[in-house]
């Protein structure tokens, strides 16, 4: 009886199911709401649900919540803009990228802004931050809104017409609804986590070679070492790469705007397959820093090789504790 009383309660409370969760979702929370539009556009096929109404749910929630972000970006600018940067699950989120789309297209990007993968998130407070009037930003953003939920609702409704012609199957689905939803919601979740695993493979892969940085190094030129160790692993060997920088993860994200962007930035750790680097060269290029690349074998595999290594100062290991 779980199943048929899950769908009796979204049939009952759909319409504001569909507001909060959009409305939620749109505010920043990574809860995919494709799912439930595709759930409640296959219901309409049963004519259990209206279709009106339901995009009338979702475009009030996404407008809701794409009205906030437009207001505080008008407010706040582009630190608002950075902080949905760092929220989004979109790996192509970042500042420089969607600020260019958008002055590039102006108001017509809210059009299409939440196709485009890391724009939908942005567009809001983007719009807000270049003082776009609210009532063009409303119309622009209304339809983009309704283009979006069209896309989901009516490919729900066309699979809910493809069940009509065959009864049985139509009884099954709606007795499984529930499951095929919280399947269909653990497969989004479990491909994002899949596509970031492949995006860290894909940055592991590009790691810059000692060698290459000793040349760049030799050469004079221009690069931005940042070394992510833990101060106790300063303890056996106080050295780090020349002109390196000691920062730790968290003050790296905070400082993030002061990474220049005209030079390749490489980070190196002590852990594993440059597990930490890894991460942090996928967080910060979320931040708009695109030229960054861990260090093949970190400190070690640089000491390894006999290249040269400076004494920290005391005090810098003290900024970093």
């Amino acid at each position: 009886m779980a199943m048929p009383l899950a769908l009796d309660f979204f049939l009952h409370y759909a319409y504001w199911i569909l507001f909060l969760w959009v409305m939620v979702e749109q505010l920043g929370v990574p809860i995919p709401s494709a799912p439930v539009m595709i759930t409640a556009g296959t219901l309409t096929a049963t004519h259990r649900l209206s279709l009106p109404l339901v995009l009338i749910s979702i475009g009030a929630g996404s407008l809701v919540s794409d009205s906030v972000w437009y207001l505080m970006g008008k407010k706040y600018g582009g630190s608002v803009v950075k902080l949905l940067c760092r929220l989004s699950m979109e790996r192509s989120s970042c500042v420089r990228k969607t600020e260019n789309y958008f002055t590039k297209h102006g108001a017509g990007a809210l059009v299409l802004a939440k196709f485009v993968p890391g724009l939908g998130s942005v567009a809001a407070p983007i719009a807000g931050q270049t003082g776009m009037k609210y009532r063009f930003f409303a119309i622009f953003d209304t339809a983009g809104i309704l283009l979006w939920a069209m896309a989901f609702t009516l490919g729900g409704r066309f699979f809910g017409d493809v069940l009509k012609k065959h009864p049985d199957a139509l009884g099954w689905v709606e007795h499984f609804a529930f499951l095929l939803f919280v399947l269909t919601l653990l497969g989004f979740f479990i491909w994002r986590f899949l596509r970031q695993r492949a995006f860290l493979r894909e940055i592991r892969m590009a790691r810059l070679e000692p060698d290459e940085l000793k040349g760049m190094l030799d050469r004079e030129q221009p690069v931005y070492i940042v070394d992510l160790r833990h101060p106790l692993d300063y303890l056996p060997d106080p050295r780090t790469l020349p002109g390196a920088v000691l920062l730790s993860p968290d003050t790296l994200v905070q400082q993030s705007a002061e990474i220049p962007r005209d030079r390749d930035v490489v980070l190196f750790c002590t852990c594993p397959s440059e597990a930490t680097a890894a991460k942090m060269a996928l967080t910060i290029r979320k931040l708009g820093v695109y030229r960054v690349r861990p260090l093949r074998g970190g400190f070690d595999e640089w000491k390894r090789l006999g290249y040269p290594l400076v004494e920290i100062p005391p005090q810098a290991v003290a900024q970093v504790g």
